[in-house]
């Protein structure tokens, strides 16, 4: 509602305040101070070499003095060095002018009333919370910080209740929680229409505690996000005092004499020595000493050049300046970063890949030549999903602050996000899906509390893997076509012999489809189908998943290769079939085979197997094919009956029948 006194033809424009330039400054976002107009201003003051004008604070207090009617005490000094309160009496509660209403949603805050306006434009001027309590309903004229009481229940102005734990720092009356510090303000000492007296509560809460509370009752504030990364110690005072003079302007409160303080924060501003030669230095550039004490004069820094040295005193609006990089990074983006000078690395050595490198791309091609493409999927998954499909469970690893609860833990598999890929393609009308994906996953931690990284490789088939319309032919994705991927990747690394499978059974996998995959005796990998019920719950067909240890893998010494001359001489073959359990693996046969003490067989392969009517019921069928063979002759019918012979025996003596 325009006011009253409103000229009729006025320029709405200017009447609704929508007249103002819009200012972006590309800074990082470790930088607190530019979360105020004050901060803003300090920082355009010293790109335009201007100087900067402060509020001028100013207004008449009463003869009462605050202390006589508040009485304020902290438990915790650590998680709350500094507590100051002003007490404003005989206020009236109304609707803001126009023009606070104006800043606060050109900085998108939805407009209140003037009380609470008010603390949101110091907020938004200053960089420093506040926060106003209804005197009257605080009830005991006192205020006192603690550590909350362990399941302690709070309603916050959000209306919700809030189970605080006993690390959670609370503002209390004295007897119960009034106020989450750091982050909101309790309904109970809300200020309404009917409130006539208010205490501004201008605070330092350390900010590891107000980010763990903050996570822990699922609540993020303007409030808390300031002191998460650092309000200014030196503008705490000085912004109580700025509401306390708003208040008396624009609510018409009396303010009672003095501050109840309790102050035990250290507001030293912090020290940094640098050379001008180490700026140099890490810049590549020759900037002068005399550019570089303007530029951190224009910033507002107190520097002096002695012997050699930069000595600064950063202010403590600026929490982000502690080390020397931090004044090269200044220095650098006040200079302008177009000034640095450009070059090309110069040196006498050759580059190439790693050997891991040169291995990873080895895979990359089989992959793709096998008709597979490469996809990325987020690193961040749900809590349900981080260890789903896991070829090795350790600790997870939970963000701090996660943008959803979807995107809030590591994963330790590939697996569940190429199904959830696959999924969206097939929804979309794609009948094939063929995937991989090379890609970081994280177990447990490291002894610097980080995530452990380990590469690994997965696959996601599903759908048709021959379809040639002109020849009639279709093949849909089976378990041996990812295993024949699988094994690929073995041969283009030259590991096929210290490889071998074995069946499994894990959560979600088709329990007659899986198998784990072994390098060298240690576990590197699975392949399957997934389980039915999670083939339904994704929405897919038969759909087949793999996923190996690339960085075991790839780190699997490999002996050199050597080339030998193409034999001169035939090889001979012999089959044998073998009626089995249906439950025997072939593996096992094959290694009774390779076992068998002869030097002349070079290599043994399945090539049919069969359980029909003709078999007896729980017995099947594999027939192998034997390559005897011997590089420096022609063998005899006979030499090769006698080595034929020895594998019978074997396979006799471990109760294989030949049929």
């Amino acid at each position: 509602m325009l006011p009253a006194d409103t000229t009729p033809g006025a320029d709405a424009l200017e009447v609704l305040g929508l007249r103002d330039t819009v200012l972006e400054l590309g800074l990082t976002p470790n930088r607190s101070d530019a979360m105020s107009m004050l901060g803003v201003a300090y920082e355009v003051a010293a790109i335009l070499e201007q100087e900067v004008k402060l509020p001028e604070i100013s207004y008449t207090t009463s003869t009462q003095k605050a202390a006589d009617v508040l009485k304020l005490s902290v438990e915790d000094k650590e998680a709350n060095p500094m507590y100051a309160a002003k007490v404003v009496k005989n206020i009236e509660v109304k609707e803001s002018p126009l023009w606070l209403q104006h800043y606060l949603m050109a900085a998108g805050v939805r407009p209140h009333n003037n009380v609470v306006d008010i603390t949101n434009y110091v907020l938004m001027e200053y960089g420093q919370p506040l926060h106003a309590f209804d005197y009257d309903k605080l009830a005991t004229g006192e205020i006192t910080t603690r550590m909350a009481r362990d399941g302690e229940v709070i309603t916050t102005l959000d209306a919700q209740e809030r189970t605080l734990a006993s690390h959670n720092l609370v503002i209390t009356n004295g007897q119960e929680a009034e106020a989450v510090a750091g982050v909101m303000g309790g309904a109970k000492s809300e200020v309404s229409d009917t409130t006539t007296t208010v205490v501004i509560e201008s605070a330092y809460f350390k900010p590891a505690s107000v980010r763990q509370t903050s996570k822990e009752i699922g609540l993020r504030s303007d409030s808390s996000a300031r002191f998460e990364k650092g309000v200014d110690p030196n503008r705490v005072l000085p912004a109580a005092e700025r509401a306390a003079q708003l208040l008396a302007e624009l609510a018409g409160g009396e303010v009672l004499e003095g501050t109840v303080l309790v102050d035990e924060l250290d507001k030293a501003p912090a020290r940094v020595v640098v050379s001008p030669d180490f700026i140099n230095g890490r810049l590549g550039m020759k900037i002068s000493l005399e550019d570089m004490l303007n530029i951190l004069n224009r910033l507002k820094f107190d520097v002096e050049a002695a012997n050699g040295q930069l000595i600064i005193d950063a202010p403590t609006r600026r929490q982000d300046i502690k080390i020397q990089e931090d004044i090269v990074e200044e220095i650098a983006r006040m200079y302008g970063y177009d000034e640095i000078p450009v070059s090309l690395p110069a040196s006498e050595q050759i580059g190439s890949l790693t050997p891991y490198q040169a291995g990873r791309r080895i895979v990359r091609n089989v992959m793709e030549g096998a008709g597979l493409f490469q996809a990325v999927t987020y690193s961040l998954t749900s809590a349900a999903l981080s260890q789903k499909f896991a070829l090795q469970a350790e600790e997870t690893t939970k963000l701090l602050m996660p943008m959803s609860e979807e995107r809030s833990t590591l994963r330790q598999s590939l697996i569940p996000h190429l199904v959830e890929a696959a999924a969206y393609n097939v929804a979309r009308q794609a009948e094939t899906v063929a995937m991989y994906e090379i890609g970081s996953v994280f177990l447990g931690q490291t002894a610097e509390e980080l995530p452990f990284e380990e590469e690994h490789l997965a696959l996601v088939l599903t759908g048709k893997w021959i379809d040639n319309t002109w020849q009639g032919e279709k093949k849909n994705v089976d378990f041996f076509v990812a295993k024949g991927i699988v094994e690929a990747v073995f041969t283009k690394l030259g590991l096929t012999d210290r490889v071998t499978y074995a069946k499994a059974q894990l959560d979600g996998l088709h329990p007659g489809r899986t198998a784990e995959v072994f390098l060298d005796g240690e576990k590197v990998g699975v392949i399957a189908q997934l389980h039915p019920q999670e083939q339904k719950a994704f929405d897919v067909k038969e759909t087949y998943v793999a996923e190996l240890n690339l960085r075991a893998i790839l780190a699997a010494t490999k002996e050199a290769l050597v080339y030998s001359i193409v034999p001169r001489f035939p090889a001979m073959s012999r089959d044998i079939a073998l009626e089995l359990d249906v439950t025997a693996a072939a593996g096992e046969i094959v290694a009774i085979i390779k076992g068998a003490g002869t030097s002349l067989l070079k290599d043994v392969k399945v090539f049919d197997v069969y359980a029909g009517d003709k078999m007896a019921p729980g017995k099947k069928s594999v027939a192998f094919s034997l390559t005897y063979f011997d590089p420096e002759r022609t063998l005899t019918d006979e030499e090769v009956v006698a080595a034929h012979n020895k594998v019978l025996k074997a396979l006799a003596a471990a109760g294989a029948e030949v049929r």
